[in-house]
């Protein structure tokens, strides 16, 4: 029947730093949201991990573009793209016909009406038939198997590339939200300057990412401590050469100030919260996903300044894709998708 399938589904989490699609139950592609293009011709050259490679090496003819920026669509033409090679990596069955695409997409619940089009825009370009959106707290807290129909209050921190939601439901709909921009990217660019300020040293956004890969931190106290990581580089003033040890207690303190906005954050959106709500989180704790969730420390710390349990879901990078595929299979049932 696969021949004459006419439909294909697709569960689309359109991140700022990966997207992640899942098609029959299985992550079908997982990549990191990049474009690289061809300045002479416009045309797309690479999608994904190949593009990624190419930052920072481009040469006057290519160029690498990250088409989402906070969490919303900041170039319509590259994310089109993008979706489209991205959906390209899919492997097919020898359909006759091309199928018709059925999406649903993740956005943050921040959104405003216009970048709401332009996902949905993006999304009925790259081949999308019927496109619905889900909010991203709402899909994560399906993804780690929450019910969000349930008349109780679940928490959701949601901590991605560029933004961080936050977000309290029940009922199938979002009480008290907060979103804001300082999520892991930030955490990136902090690294970059303390690297070039304590260090003098010129370091780019993928050594950055991997410092905080390796020796990231929210705690300058640590049961279970990584080793220094060395990072090499170029001197700023000399250009010559170097190697600087880093160790997780340097990024915790660079890290600082991001971290405390995120706590700030958090409590702003426990302040909106109805006390029955409230109730129901003091007992059930406060859930944490995206790939911001797995700074070591972070959970420790959240719990011990805002006297909540935090927990580290399972699996917090796929959570919120997990949980547009469930609602993908749930198009007729769930009230609370966008059309």
């Amino acid at each position: 029947m696969g021949l004459f399938s006419l439909t294909q589904d697709l569960a689309i989490d359109l991140g700022t730093a990966n997207v992640i699609i899942i098609n029959n139950d299985k992550i079908v592609v997982d990549e990191p949201s990049y474009v690289a293009i061809d300045v002479r011709t416009d045309k797309m050259i690479a999608v994904g991990h190949t593009a990624r490679q190419m930052e920072g090496r481009e040469n006057f003819n290519i160029r690498v573009i990250r088409p989402l920026r906070d969490g919303v669509i900041a170039d319509f033409a590259a994310a089109e793209m993008m979706i489209r090679g991205m959906i390209n990596k899919i492997p097919t069955k020898n359909y006759l016909f091309k199928p018709s695409l059925r999406m649903v997409v993740c956005i943050p619940s921040g959104s405003t009406e216009v970048e709401i089009r332009a996902v949905r825009d993006s999304s009925e370009h790259a081949g999308g038939r019927d496109v619905y959106m889900i909010y991203e707290p709402m899909a994560a807290a399906i993804g780690i198997g929450l019910d969000v129909e349930a008349p109780e209050g679940t928490m959701i921190v949601d901590i991605g590339g560029g933004t961080t939601e936050i977000a309290v439901m029940s009922l199938g709909g979002i009480v008290a939200n907060k979103s804001i921009k300082i999520a892991g990217d930030d955490f990136t660019d902090d690294i970059i300057e303390h690297m070039g300020r304590q260090h003098n040293m010129k370091v780019g956004a993928p050594t950055a990412e991997k410092i905080k890969i390796m020796v990231g931190s929210a705690l300058t106290d640590l049961e279970d401590a990584p080793e220094d990581f060395l990072v090499h580089g170029a001197n700023r003033m000399t250009a010559l050469p170097m190697s600087v040890p880093v160790s997780y207690q340097e990024i915790a303190h660079c890290l600082e100030k991001s971290v405390s906005k995120l706590e700030s954050a958090v409590l702003q959106a426990l302040e909106q919260t109805p006390p029955e709500l409230y109730a129901d989180l003091v007992q059930k704790g406060v859930y944490l996903t995206g790939g911001g969730a797995l700074l070591r420390g972070l959970a420790k710390r959240l719990s011990d300044k805002i006297q909540l349990q935090f927990h580290v879901a399972e699996d917090p990078l796929h959570a919120v894709a997990r949980g547009t595929a469930i609602a993908l299979k749930n198009v007729d049932k769930f009230q609370f998708l966008l059309r």
